[in-house]
């Protein structure tokens, strides 16, 4: 068999260069435009600059190598890695007695860098998907398996060809995996296919009774210098991550509890939704008188519409909307449909552009709602749907929003089939499981663009 190319290393290390790069010309670009810069326009501070950014290149530059991460992922990498290297930075300043540096300046500079920080990181991993869609940087892997867990962990690595994998073959004994596609043999071809084939990772997805043939593997896998990674076989409804730790020699598996349960994510989730929902209650007048006169002149009944819906741990409360709808009897039961008679005409326009949500901020400032999170359901959906969908009740483990994960991938709207609330439980519990800050401005961003132009779900 054929070395293998490993220059995919030297990625990471041209990248971080271009970190430090950076970083020096952000430094030079404030130095020259902030006139009172004063001392920390000096050798002994661009020194200190660059060695706390050693630090940040040690814990973050696997960022540059990592094949599955999200945008707003990357914005909380670069979030941490700032932070790390502004406490570095002053706490050098302050013990080596660099007092006389303006704040105003190191406060630019920061401002600054996070942004060229941000962009750069971003690009990068486009630039990065790029190079692997054309066929260059990617991992040729196999897969040991054929059942619930190897079929989603394929589906998984073949979504996206700028991930960088390549399947090139899956091993079974089971016969009913020749149907799967690059089927190549039982386990006993594998060894021969290794020796044949450029192969840099192995997956291990075979149920966990097979103590003897995961170990049989990881032996074949170390014996053709294969990168050996084991899938535990936790079932088709276990979403949530997993931290691995050992208890000795005992390699244990917690479970990751949800990110908003922690204090500080939750403080900082209340804290943005309390601001945003009194900026949005002081624009409103804006908004609600036309709004309101409007609603009054083209149909008779009230401006709003009040609802009771499944909140928090499936606590009901009242949620505000415009109303979009004439008088009718099956409000509480019957869901809208895209050409529902019920909608009055300026509805149509209320809905498309999501403008009848706007009176929720109301509830997001009473505490019952957030701005972003899984959309609240009519407590009759709630009794009907939990009785369907398994993991029904966890989209509830935290506050509905006005928009959520759900609804900016595709999944609003009528559910007249129940795929699509399944699929729409479906990101709801990604969302709660996979919560972060940087998430809820990427959502927020992808509603405002669906509401300006348009979305097909939205009647």
């Amino acid at each position: 068999m054929k070395g293998k190319g490993r220059y995919g290393q030297f990625i990471r290390w041209i990248f971080s260069g271009i970190d430090f790069l950076l970083l020096n010309v952000v430094y030079l670009c404030v130095c020259w435009f902030d006139q009172a810069s004063g001392v920390f326009f000096s050798k002994q501070v661009w020194l200190m600059l660059n060695l706390s950014y050693f630090v940040v290149a040690y814990f973050f530059s696997d960022i540059h190598e990592r094949r599955v991460v999200y945008a707003d992922q990357v914005l909380m990498q670069v979030v941490k890695a700032v932070m790390l290297h502004a406490v570095i930075f002053l706490s050098l300043i302050y013990f080596l007695d660099f007092d006389n540096v303006s704040w105003q300046t190191i406060v630019k500079f920061y401002s600054v860098f996070f942004v060229v920080l941000s962009l750069w990181w971003i690009f990068s991993r486009r630039l990065l998907k790029l190079y692997r869609t054309s066929g260059y940087n990617y991992k040729r892997i196999v897969i040991v398996g054929s059942g619930n867990v190897a079929h989603r962990l394929m589906q998984e690595l073949a979504s996206d060809l700028g991930y960088g994998y390549r399947i090139e073959g899956v091993f079974d004994n089971n016969p009913k995996a020749r149907s799967v596609k690059n089927y190549k043999g039982t386990i006993d071809d594998l060894e021969p296919f290794l020796k044949d084939n450029l192969i840099d990772e192995m997956y291990c997805a075979i149920p966990d009774s097979d103590n003897d043939e995961v170990l049989r593997l990881m032996k074949m896998a170390e014996r053709n210098a294969v990168d050996f990674f084991y899938t535990p076989q936790l079932g088709r409804y276990i979403t949530r991550r997993f931290e691995l730790y050992s208890l000795g020699n005992i390699p244990i598996l917690s479970v990751r509890p949800y990110p908003l349960s922690n204090p500080f994510n939750a403080m900082l989730k209340r804290s943005f939704d309390i601001l945003m929902s009194f900026i949005a209650l002081i624009l409103s007048p804006l908004v609600l008188i036309p709004v309101a006169i409007a609603i009054k002149v083209t149909s008779p009944g009230p401006i709003f519409f009040r609802q009771e819906r499944t909140g928090l741990r499936g606590e009901p409360f009242v949620c505000y909307k415009f109303r979009t709808m004439r008088v009718n009897n099956d409000s509480d039961t019957k869901q809208a449909t895209k050409n529902d008679p019920r909608k009055t005409r300026l509805g149509n326009f209320l809905r498309k552009t999501s403008i009848d949500e706007l009176p929720q901020f109301w509830n997001v400032l009473k505490g019952e709602m957030s701005v972003v999170g899984p959309r609240p359901h009519m407590i009759k959906h709630t009794e009907a749907y939990s009785a369907l969908i398994d993991k029904y009740m966890l989209r509830h483990t935290i506050k509905p929003g006005i928009t959520g994960w759900a609804q900016v991938n595709g999944y609003r709207g009528q559910t007249d089939e129940l795929w699509k609330m399944e699929k729409r439980v479906e990101h709801d519990v990604w969302y709660a499981e996979n919560w972060n800050f940087m998430l809820d401005i990427k959502i927020i961003f992808l509603t405002i663009y669906k509401a300006i132009f348009g979305d097909k779900n939205a009647f």
